[in-house]
This record gives structure tokens, sequence and C-alpha cells, in this order.
């Protein structure tokens, strides 16, 4: 279960303080799939980091199924976003260098897990239709299979949640339904909590919990 309460997050511009989230609340049960809604700006992203751990809030508490993430060391988050914690981004954030299945082992690698990882990996990316991509490299990709690499690297590690951050915003729209379609799937069999943030409210409908983020504050 993932809990956040009162989180408020400001920034300074000049002398001027920017306030991105103002008093957020959101429960996300386990096994759940929710996605946030808003406009470009609203703040979502903002509040995913926060969420994930990535980034810490001005005030306010974050309760993953019940330990509070900000009381932690930061060596302490780094492990619970390795192990506990997925991410898909909008950009693949894929390493140009390394083939599919060495970019979807890194998370593997810094957990220092490699018995089976390799043989798991194959597994995930046959699932997403990708086996034989093993070998290639990003640049021989397309955009929707890039993005697939990305969510088997976010996989590997076999998380309690998934956070997928605009993950069709590179991808037609054709291609971006697949992708959904495809975490959607994986929260079925998996019983993955899922939390999706995007501005495109088409992508939305089957979730389990639709929150809609304007202004900095957040709405059922």
């Amino acid at each position: 279960m993932l809990e956040a309460k009162n989180i408020y997050k400001s920034y300074s511009s000049g002398k001027k303080e920017l306030q991105v989230l103002r008093g957020i609340d959101i429960l996300i049960e386990k096994g759940k799939f929710a996605a946030i809604v808003g406009p470009s700006g609203a703040g979502k992203s903002t509040l995913m980091h926060i969420l994930g751990g990535l980034d810490s809030p001005t005030q306010g508490h974050v309760h993953l199924n019940g330990e509070d993430l900000y009381k932690l060391s930061d060596d302490e988050i780094c492990k619970v976003r390795n192990k506990r914690i997925g991410f898909v981004f909008q950009f693949y954030h894929l390493l140009p260098e390394f083939t599919v299945l060495e970019n979807v082992l890194m998370p593997r690698s810094i957990s220092n897990e490699t018995d089976t990882a390799e043989h798991d990996a194959l597994v995930l990316l046959e699932k997403v239709g990708l086996f034989d991509r093993t070998h290639h490299f990003p640049n021989q990709l397309s955009g929707g299979e890039k993005q697939r690499v990305a969510l088997v690297r976010a996989l590997i590690n076999k998380p309690e949640l998934l956070f997928c951050d605009e993950p069709t915003g590179n991808l037609d729209s054709d291609t971006g339904s697949e992708i959904i379609a495809l975490i959607k799937q994986i929260n079925r069999e998996s019983a993955m909590t899922v939390l999706l943030v995007t501005h495109n409210q088409d992508l939305v409908k089957n979730t389990d919990r639709i929150y809609h983020l304007k202004d900095g504050l957040l709405g059922g």
C-alpha cells in the first residue's frame, strides 16, 4: 500500500517561492491500477517523483507499506527504489552502448543479485515480444520496442510498485495503446500496484482509480 499525506512541494525562484503541490493526500491500495491525470505543468511528475523516492517533499509524509520513506537514509531510499519500485518514463533512458539484455540487467547488477538475472530477463523479454531483440542496441529499435525494453528493465527486480510517467508520450497512438495494454496485463497477472501519470484521458478509462491534479491540488 502506498499512502501520502499533506504533501507540499515548493521551489525558490529568485525572491519568489513557486508552490507546485499544495497539501496532497493519496492512497493507492496494493494490486490496484491508479492514474493521475492533469494538464502539462500541473505537478504530476513532481508528485510521482516524491511518491517514488526520487525527490523529497517540502512537507508531508510518504508511507510504503507503513514505512515512512523520507525518514530513511539516502542509501536506504536508494535500496527501496532499486528493489521495490520500478520506473518507466516518457524518455526511455536506455544506454546506447549496451544491448537490450544489458540494459535490462542494470538494476539487477546494482542489487548484486545476478544468479538468475539473465534467465529472468529473457523470460520477460519473451513476454513482451522482444526475445529476438536481445542482442540488439537501442538505435536498432523502434520507439515502441524501446519502451518495452524500459518496461522490462523496470520489472526485472520484481518490484511492488510500478510508476509510469507519460509512458506513451513519445509514441504514436496505436503503439501507445499497446504499451498501456501490456502494463494492464502485468497489473492483472502479478497483482503489482501501478501508478500511471498522464495528460491523456483516453489512457485511463479502465484503471481502478483516477485522480485529477490541477493547480497543485488533487481530486478524485
